[in-house]
C-alpha cells in the first residue's frame, strides 16, 4: 500500500460514515457502496459530520451500489443482519489483491469472509465508538473516544501496519494486534451480557446494573468462560468494572435496534454464544434462557 490508499467502505453508517469522513479528510480515496438512494445522497452532498472529538466538515467521498475495481481495502460496516446482502455489492473478482476489513460484532463472521474471499486478506477489526446515522450521509459522533484493534492471524504484517497508519493519521486511535481470536472475544465478552440483558429487560445499563446484577453477574461469569475456552481474555472483574464506569443512560446498539423495530443481531452474538459454549462443553444456562427470552424481539 502506498501512502494513500483506496478505501471502499461498505455500509456508510455510524461507524461507516465516520470512517469514511476521517479517511476522505485525511487524502484518502474513499468509494461508499450502498443503495442507490444513499449514494446519490452521498454523491451530491457528501458526508456531513459532527464530532466534538474530530470537529464538524463535510468530506467528499464516491458513491455506488458495486465495486467496480479493485481497492487497497474494504472496510465492512453493515450490521451482520444484512452482510449476507451486502456482500453482492463487493465480488471477490474486483476486490481481487485489497483487504477485507469487517467491523462486525460476534466471532464467527471471520471464517465467513474466509470462505468467499482471499483468506489471507481477511483481516477483522474492533472499534469502540459510538457513532450515528441520523440520515443519509449525516454522521454524529458521541464520544470522546474512537479506538480500533487490527487483527489477522494470516494478513501480511505490513498490509495491517499501512492501514493502521492511515487510521490513526486520520483521528481513531489504532493498534495491530497479533492474537484474532483473543481480540475478537474481548469484544464479544463484553458486548454479549450488555446487549442481550439490555435488550432483554429494555433498560439502560445502568438500571440493569442495580436492578439485575446478580443476573449480570452470573452472565458476566458463564461468557468469561466460554472466551477462556475459545483461547480469549477472561477476566469477570473486569468486564463488571468496565460496565460500572460507563454513563448509567447507556444502551447497547441491539436495545436501539429493538427500540426502532429493526432486525437484532441475536444469532451473531447471542447464537455464537450458546454455539461456542456447546463445542466446548461449558454450561451457559443464564446465556440460554436470556437469548430464548429476547427471541421474541428479534
Amino acid at each position: 500500500m502506498a501512502n494513500e490508499l483506496s478505501v471502499a467502505v461498505l455500509g456508510p453508517g455510524g461507524v461507516g460514515g465516520l470512517l469514511a469522513a476521517l479517511l476522505s479528510r485525511a487524502g484518502h480515496r474513499v468509494v461508499c457502496l450502498s443503495g442507490e438512494k444513499t449514494a446519490e445522497a452521498l454523491r451530491t452532498d457528501g458526508i456531513r459530520f459532527r464530532s466534538a472529538r474530530f470537529g464538524d466538515f463535510t468530506a467528499r467521498v464516491e458513491a455506488d451500489t458495486e465495486l467496480r475495481e479493485p481497492v487497497d481495502a474494504c472496510l465492512v460496516t453493515v450490521k451482520h443482519t444484512a452482510l449476507d446482502a451486502a456482500l453482492a455489492r463487493v465480488p471477490a473478482p474486483v476486490l481481487s489483491d485489497g483487504l477485507v476489513v469487517p467491523f462486525l460484532n460476534g466471532v464467527e463472521h471471520p471464517a465467513a469472509l474466509r470462505a468467499r474471499y482471499r483468506p489471507d486478506r481477511v483481516a477483522p477489526a474492533v472499534i469502540r465508538v459510538e457513532s450515528t446515522r441520523v440520515a443519509p450521509g449525516v454522521v454524529e459522533h458521541g464520544s470522546p473516544f474512537a479506538e480500533i484493534d487490527l487483527t489477522g492471524t494470516d494478513v501480511p504484517r505490513p498490509r495491517l501496519d499501512a492501514l493502521a497508519d492511515a487510521f490513526a493519521a486520520a483521528g481513531p486511535a489504532t493498534r495491530v494486534l497479533e492474537d484474532e481470536t483473543a481480540t475478537l472475544w474481548a469484544k464479544m465478552s463484553f458486548l454479549a451480557p450488555f446487549a442481550l440483558l439490555t435488550t432483554r429487560y429494555g433498560l439502560p445499563l445502568g438500571d440493569v446494573r442495580t436492578r439485575h446484577r446478580d443476573e449480570l453477574t452470573a452472565l458476566v461469569e458463564e461468557t468469561a468462560a466460554i472466551s477462556r475456552a475459545c483461547g480469549g481474555p477472561a477476566d469477570p472483574a473486569q468486564a463488571l468494572a468496565r460496565y460500572d464506569a460507563f454513563p448509567p443512560s447507556t444502551k447497547s446498539s441491539m436495545q436501539r435496534d429493538a427500540e426502532a423495530g429493526r432486525p437484532l443481531e441475536l444469532d451473531a452474538i447471542g447464537g455464537a454464544l450458546l454455539r461456542a459454549a456447546e463445542r466446548h462443553g461449558i454450561p451457559a444456562p443464564v446465556a440460554a434462557r436470556v437469548v430464548d427470552e429476547v427471541h421474541p424481539f428479534a
